[in-house]
């Protein structure tokens, strides 16, 4: 197979940058007894250069068919992750193509040396798809770039007895014999490893949202009762951000909690995902609320454009979590930068944050000297000046990715003068700056 490419240095081997998804149209029929996949991807294409061929990524399953623009089969070869469509037509800069891939098989996550394992995964009863940074592929054919948004109409066949909740609004909802197709849109741009489909025996309940963002939860019947300790406020959590950070990006938002454990909760567009083992309402479990629903501003709505500036997504998400602390009555922000900052001195001065690499750009220092940065930022500017630089930062970017340069050159915007000296000493040296 001819060199392919590599969108992301941190993720090599996957993503195109040479072309750039609109929508995709997903329509998925799915085993849970036999763990079978088997999907069309309908997939609207925009060229950024002249291309010959189109580079997808799709992994584990089988291609059965793969057309362009509805002609006969074109020519692809399908090896490992890569899935490379030969176009009998080029498709010039800036023209739009459709390409239709029929796939099948048995979905599981894609273990990456740096990153672990994502992806589309079995419960015990269910499924879940946890797609940062990689998992995509894993279920449909994709341009697997955090930089390449696009929207989305998600539908799952699947057995009668279960629901299924994927990102965006369910639009249409059908039964047929003994099984039934849940139809989903997401109208806003999301990139690929944000995208999600979650299965599971739930009860779809509605929160007190208090305010205008309607706020559901799918959660199992066994697990209401213990529901309310870690998001009973979730509705006051909404409200407290959207006075800090703008209106929520979405329509609405949705809480899945799946009835095995998880270790981590997991992001995704719309909605996020907790195992039952989040719902003893102690603080390391609320601050993780806190922490997924900021991500629907911090990370969906603005997407970084390149993975190591992950600061932008994960430690604006942190900080979230020291400001409803202070809001919702737990402790103060100037109290948890004291904390972790006296923690992190502590650690090991190896991280650069706005480049720490592939093999930490999930590590812990990154989201809690991330979080410090915003800290040391707001002193700066005062919280007027620093509130609005952030729902500013949300209203200019929204639909689309940003960089770190881009953070730097709007705080300097809202400050009137450069910050060069404060960004240089918490995002590019590695030593800890004093906390003033």
């Amino acid at each position: 197979m001819p060199h392919l490419p590599t969108a992301d240095p941190y993720l090599p081997h996957h993503g195109d940058p040479s072309w750039h998804a609109v929508h995709y149209d997903l329509d998925l029929e799915y085993d849970l007894v036999g763990n079978r996949l088997s999907g069309t991807a309908v997939i609207t294409v925009e060229a950024l250069t002249d291309l010959d061929r189109l580079v997808l990524d799709l992994a584990h399953l089988q291609v059965k068919k793969v057309t362009v623009d509805g002609r006969q089969p074109a020519k692809h070869a399908h090896r490992q992750h890569r899935l490379v469509v030969s176009l009998r037509d080029r498709i010039r800069a800036g023209e739009r193509a459709t390409v239709t891939v029929k796939y099948a098989g048995k979905p599981h996550p894609l273990v990456l040396r740096h990153h672990g394992d994502a992806g589309w995964e079995e419960l015990t009863d269910g499924v879940i798809v946890a797609g940062q940074p990689h998992g995509a592929p894993t279920w449909f054919p994709c341009n697997d770039r955090a930089d390449d948004k696009a929207a989305y109409t998600i539908s799952v066949s699947t057995a009668a007895n279960y629901t299924v909740v994927a990102n965006g609004t369910l639009v249409r909802r059908t039964r047929h014999g003994s099984g039934e197709t849940w139809t989903y849109q997401q109208v806003e741009p999301m990139p690929p490893y944000l995208a999600t489909v979650q299965i599971g025996r739930y009860a779809l309940i509605e929160l007190d949202s208090a305010g205008r963002v309607p706020i559901h939860a799918a959660v199992p019947d066994s697990a209401r009762a213990d529901f309310d300790a870690s998001f009973g406020r979730q509705g006051e959590m909404m409200a407290c951000f959207e006075r800090l950070f703008g209106p929520y990006p979405f329509p609405a938002y949705t809480v899945v909690v799946t009835d095995d454990e998880l270790e981590i909760p997991l992001e995704s567009q719309s909605l996020s995902t907790f195992g039952r083992n989040f719902l003893t309402g102690e603080w390391e479990q609320v601050r993780l609320v806190a922490h997924e629903l900021a991500h629907q501003w911090f990370g969906n709505a603005v997407t970084m454009r390149r993975l190591q500036d992950i600061w932008l997504h994960e430690g604006f998400a942190c900080y979230a979590e020291w400001l409803w602390a202070e809001d919702g009555g737990y402790r103060s922000a100037d109290a948890w930068a004291a904390h972790h900052h006296a923690r992190l001195d502590g650690l090991r001065k190896d991280l650069l944050l706005a480049d720490p690499g592939p093999d930490l750009m999930f590590d812990d220092r990154v989201y809690k000297r991330g979080a410090l940065t915003l800290h040391a930022l707001r002193g700066e500017l005062g919280d007027d000046a620093f509130f609005g630089l952030l729902r500013t930062w949300v209203a200019r970017y929204a639909g689309g990715s940003a960089d770190t340069a881009d953070f730097e050159a709007l705080a300097a915007e809202v400050a009137g003068r450069p910050l060069t000296g404060l960004f240089d000493a918490w995002l590019r040296r590695k030593e800890l700056p004093a906390l003033t």
